[in-house]
């Protein structure tokens, strides 16, 4: 018999806002090894040493949103590959109610890159910790750029501001807020990864195209041909057989 659908609600998530936090994931597992209960957001108006994927920094001045939730148990480790999907549903949903109509196309890059006409304007990382009481905490961090963004990347770069969206880190928190309670009841602790791998399809861009995927090791050129049923990248490298990737940067061919 199936287990019954974890109903969350939004009086379930705890906020704590700082005025400023070195980082807000790094507060996130400091409060989880300190025995939090997770469902607990941690947001500030400024980080000293915020980070992005393979530690490279994240600007982090005051006026984008910087806001992380942790999660303590959130579903089993072979269930869990479908989660940063799901972030990235939520995170678009909430850009998506603040941008104005007419906007340039909001999409998200796989795995959880949001884009506006195809430069980056959120960064997300997602970061686990095993804890001494044999919990598991994972840690949600999101980083949206509203008024300032890197003056350097090695790809395309925006800011809500450019794109008419006159909106506050409050405001738009306060949509990522509702967006990821209902994500993570959709998510249902892993039970419902079918249904996030279809709302990522209908949001995502780059199915079809040509694309270099960066690896720790190498890089490999295909065709992006979607993903599985458990979020992994799906490479056609003209051989007839596509190859599974669980992790890389993605870059277009026709634009990066």
């Amino acid at each position: 018999m199936a287990a019954a659908k974890r109903r969350l609600t939004l009086d379930e998530f705890r906020h704590e806002a700082l005025a400023e936090t070195g980082s807000t994931n790094t507060e996130c597992l400091a409060r989880a090894r300190a025995g939090d209960s997770g469902l607990l957001w941690v947001t500030a108006g400024r980080q000293t040493a915020g980070r992005g994927r393979r530690g490279r920094a994240w600007t982090s001045e005051p006026g984008n949103l910087y806001a992380s939730l942790l999660l303590i148990d959130p579903a089993p480790p072979e269930k869990l590959g479908a989660l940063p999907l799901g972030v990235a549903v939520a995170v678009h949903a909430a850009i998506r109610s603040v941008l104005p109509p007419g906007s340039a196309p909001l999409e998200v890059k796989w795995p959880n890159d949001i884009l506006i006409g195809r430069a980056k304007t959120c960064g997300i990382l997602l970061e686990g910790e095993g804890l001494p009481d044999g919990r598991r905490a994972l840690v949600i961090g999101i980083g949206i750029n509203i008024r300032h963004m890197p003056d350097s990347a090695p790809y395309g770069v925006t800011r809500l501001a450019d794109h008419g969206a006159a909106v506050s880190p409050e405001e738009l928190f306060a949509h990522l807020f509702r967006e990821m309670a209902e994500v993570l009841e959709s998510f249902d602790e892993g039970r419902g990864t079918t249904e996030i791998v279809r709302r990522w399809r209908n949001v995502a861009c780059g199915i079809g195209e040509k694309i270099t995927v960066n690896l720790p090791d190498r890089s490999l050129v295909g065709t992006f041909a979607g993903i599985d049923e458990g979020g992994f990248l799906q490479l056609d490298s003209g051989d007839g057989v596509l190859k599974p990737i669980a992790a890389g940067d993605v870059f277009f061919a026709r634009t990066e």
